[in-house]
């Protein structure tokens, strides 16, 4: 028989959970205490819910954490981990240290199936999809593994698949995340990064999730952007920027925009200028990602005069521009880098 896997549950449902399996639904709220704060995953480590209600939740339920197959270290302090799902489905996860920020990126799906020509992912294809559960437990799983003092500050989306494409568990996953009484992460201190599939950004625009958004963007001419970036045949940029000026934005948020830097494709002075022109009037800021090398992707990245007068084009206009120098890129975990078998 088939069990459920706790962590898809909210706090609320599992006061429910609790009151029908006979006990109070006070005891649904320790039990979410145990999962979500203190991070136990063992029904029969609960030492303090009733010995009955512990063999009841053991019969159908579980807490079910992917395995972590790989820890990988980089040079600069982050930390890749290769996480095995019951199946065989590995994801990435991957956690990166700034000052007094340690940032989780987080994956949504095993492979991607969107193939971008920069993304190592995308040679991937798309397997599946994870489930809400599946998702937060890759935070479970890095709170784990962390030294003393140390917590995860900031939760990226911006792992193994495209978000807004397995739209119902993302939002899920960002509501568990969210919610007081399970992770309680600020909702300004987690960013869902998209392709730019407009009508999962029209969808999030009306859930009142106040996370933060960013629009890989890459190009900015249709030509260009259809070459790298098949989802723009069906979404076109004008489209794509008219729902991000749509898209209603916190006070004191800004939309970021990510844009990789591909030499010779994408990093000409009037690229740079293009892009002033195409964020007129949308209150954002730009990533510059310097393209990171696979083997075999076709794309170099610029010099790096070239990648500073792109950005120098950018702050002359006004714009907030900063070159992302990605982390882990020594163990193929930055940008665009994550990729993993399916199987064993």
């Amino acid at each position: 028989m088939s069990s459920t896997n706790l962590l898809d549950l909210f706090p609320a449902e599992m006061e429910e959970l609790a009151e029908s399996l006979g006990v109070p639904r006070y005891r649904g709220r320790q039990l979410a205490g145990w999962i979500f704060t203190r991070g136990v995953a063992e029904i029969e480590a609960m030492s303090d819910l009733p010995r009955d209600f512990r063999a009841a939740l053991a019969a159908s339920m579980r807490v079910e954490l992917p395995e972590v197959e790989r820890r990988t270290p980089s040079q600069d302090g982050s930390q890749k981990l290769v996480l095995r799902y019951a199946g065989g489905a590995r994801v990435q996860s991957v956690l990166m240290p700034d000052g007094d920020r340690l940032t989780l990126c987080v994956s949504t799906q095993v492979g991607c199936g969107f193939g971008c020509a920069f993304c190592f992912t995308g040679t991937m294809g798309l397997e599946r999809n994870l489930s809400a559960g599946e998702i937060v437990g890759q935070v479970m799983v890095a709170r784990r593994g962390l030294g003393p003092g140390e917590r995860i500050t900031h939760i990226v989306y911006m792992g193994m698949g495209e978000p807004l494409a397995n739209y119902g568990a993302t939002v899920k996953s960002l509501r568990l995340l969210t919610d007081p009484r399970a992770f309680g992460f600020s909702p300004r201190r987690i960013t869902v990064s998209t392709v730019g599939l407009v009508s999962g950004i029209e969808r999030l625009a009306k859930e009142s999730l106040k996370v933060n958004l960013a629009i890989s963007l890459h190009a900015t001419s249709n030509e260009i952007r259809d070459r790298i970036m098949p989802i723009n045949r069906g979404f076109a940029i004008e489209e794509l920027l008219a729902a991000c000026r749509r898209f209603p934005l916190p006070f004191r948020q800004r939309m970021t925009f990510e844009y990789v830097l591909l030499d010779g494709v994408n990093d000409a002075a009037e690229d740079a200028r293009r892009l002033v022109r195409l964020l007129k009037g949308i209150r954002g800021k730009i990533n510059l990602i310097p393209f990171n090398d696979w083997e075999g992707s076709g794309f170099g990245r610029p010099s790096l005069p070239r990648i500073l007068a792109f950005q120098a084009i950018l702050l002359e206009h006004g714009i907030t521009a900063t070159i992302r120098w990605s982390k882990g890129e020594d163990i193929g975990a930055a940008c665009g880098q994550l990729r993993e078998e399916v199987t064993a």
